[in-house]
């Protein structure tokens, strides 16, 4: 599985930080440990700077001056695409649903401050395929070079950027002599979860993949994944690709819906950042957390297992996502005059 074969440009750090969770550990009765993928210095961090270092080093090969991106409001990868795009001298354009917050802070205030070129959106995710096109064909009829980015990263391209971090992880875990029996993480747009579920199918490393969804049902994000998993397998050159039985998914704990906040959420985000200083947030991290402590009560992950927990960043969102969280005691005292 040679990587390097494939363009990519450098926008981060690897690798990123592995870290043990010794009184998450206690509470559990599972060996928690972190990998802290919200630990980069672009933007904020989080996952999908990895995908991008992929597919921004194909836009630049395909001559773009210009990348379109979609997402919510709130969305970490239009955050991300963005910063990158300065980074590398382009410009972007998100056309971002109008679905989150509708206030100009956390992840929509920092892409107005990187400057990009923001169209909310009223439209269904079905919808915006087409308004990428549309947007594509507008800015080629004015000169322009884009080159569309699908939401989230997710396409085989995208997925190099976790298939290349299933190979950083393995090796964390080896330099420290552990064997990692589950990784839990939030899923969303399928191109982690693929990635890492190939990458560990292909490195042998028998590590159960668990995506927690944060907002789609699980038949279709395992539909998505099987289907990226399909595309990156033939990319790569791989003689095998994922079969369903390896594919797993929980949507039991999306609170609702998509960005929706409620008082279980706002909790564990207390208390995981009580227990061990680290900063979740209410939209995906709070929730694969979520996931991760009921499936430890049920016993899908039995007691004594060692688990990492993938940290796919989003700390703005919790500045975005403030009056929501306001609402469960995270108001303060200030002194009467």
């Amino acid at each position: 599985m040679q990587l390097g074969k494939f363009p990519r440009v450098r926008l981060i750090t690897l690798p990123t930080p592995f870290e043990y969770a010794p009184n998450l550990s206690k509470e559990l009765g599972v060996k928690v440990y972190f990998k802290r993928d919200d630990v980069m210095e672009l933007a904020f961090g989080g996952n999908k700077a990895r995908k991008l270092e992929f597919l921004m080093a194909d836009a630049i090969n395909k001559g773009a001056d210009t990348v379109i991106t979609t997402g919510s409001v709130c969305s970490n990868h239009a955050r991300l695409t963005a910063a990158a795009a300065r980074k590398l001298g382009l410009n972007a354009v998100l056309i971002l649903r109008a679905e989150g917050p509708k206030a100009v802070k956390g992840n929509l205030l920092l892409d107005a401050i990187l400057g990009a070129d923001i169209r909310i959106v009223e439209a269904e995710k079905a919808e915006i395929p087409k308004i990428m096109e549309e947007t594509a064909k507008e800015l080629s009829e004015s000169g322009g070079k884009p080159y569309i980015i699908p939401g989230g990263g997710a396409n085989a391209i995208g997925a190099l950027g976790y298939l290349n971090a299933s190979v950083e992880l393995l090796h964390q875990l080896n330099e420290l002599k552990i064997k990692a029996d589950y990784l839990i993480h939030s899923a969303g747009s399928g191109a982690t979860q693929t990635g890492l579920t190939l990458g560990f199918k292909a490195l042998n490393a028998d590590i159960q993949v668990f995506g927690i969804a944060c907002g789609g049902d699980k038949l279709s994000i395992t539909h998505v994944v099987k289907r990226l998993a399909d595309s990156t397998s033939k990319l790569v050159g791989l003689p095998f690709t994922l079969n369903y039985n390896e594919i797993t998914v929980y949507d039991e704990y999306t609170c609702g819906g998509y960005g929706i906040v409620t008082r279980e959420v706002a909790d564990i985000l207390k208390k995981v950042a009580k227990l061990e200083g680290i900063l979740l947030d209410p939209i995906y991290t709070g929730k694969a957390m979520l996931g991760l402590f009921d499936l430890v009560d049920k016993g899908e992950i039995p007691k004594g297992s060692t688990v990492i927990f993938l940290h796919t960043g989003g700390t703005p969102l919790i500045f975005q996502y403030e009056d929501e969280l306001k609402k469960y005691g995270f108001e303060v005292a200030w002194p009467s005059k």
